[in-house]
């Protein structure tokens, strides 16, 4: 009996094992298509096109940055801090999307298990059309904020947002709240 206590705990050990860390990031300069890779970032003042990219961990898109992503499946987060512009269109993000203090963003017909937050941005913000399964946070952003069409599972939350957000026809799970409560 001793015997087959030790095999089975033997063999459960992998279980919890932590996985395995990514291999160094893919820098984008330029294009990529339909390959899959670890991580992605797009380095302080480039230009990336993703088409068909699937990335296993996280997407960053670094400071005066720009990405144009569409029917990309991204396994982490995707983050931009200072971005000039983030595009993202008919995607899948497994994590969180922190898009703040850059430019414009546009996320489209995309689905995201976990939370959005645009927040800072002086360009245009447009979230139309996704599923969002956490909640949807947009505050002082000074471009304008449209968000329409999208099933949100938590909340959404505006604030400071100048001029105020438009939009509407939005499924709300929980709250919608300040700037957002006509959306």
């Amino acid at each position: 009996m001793k015997r087959l206590f030790l095999v089975f705990t033997l063999a459960a050990i992998p279980l919890f094992v932590a996985p395995a860390a990514h291999a160094d990031a893919v820098t984008c300069s330029g294009s990529i298509g339909a390959v899959v890779v670890d991580e992605l970032v797009v380095p302080a003042g480039a230009t990336c096109t993703l088409t068909g990219t699937g990335v296993r961990g996280n997407l960053s898109v670094e400071a005066g940055a720009t990405l144009e992503a569409s029917g990309i499946r991204v396994g982490g987060n995707v983050s931009g801090d200072g971005a000039k512009s983030i595009d993202i269109q008919a995607s899948g993000i497994r994590g969180n999307a922190q898009l703040k203090d850059g430019g414009s963003v546009t996320l489209t017909d995309t689905r995201i298990r976990g939370d959005v937050t645009v927040e800072g941005n002086g360009g245009a913000v447009s979230i139309t059309g996704n599923t969002i399964r956490g909640s949807l946070q947009a505050d002082n952003n000074t471009g304008g904020v449209d968000i329409s069409n999208n099933r949100i599972g938590n909340n959404l939350q505006c604030q400071g947002n100048d001029p105020a957000p438009t939009g509407g026809q939005n499924l709300i799970q929980w709250n919608k709240q300040d700037h957002c409560e006509t959306l």
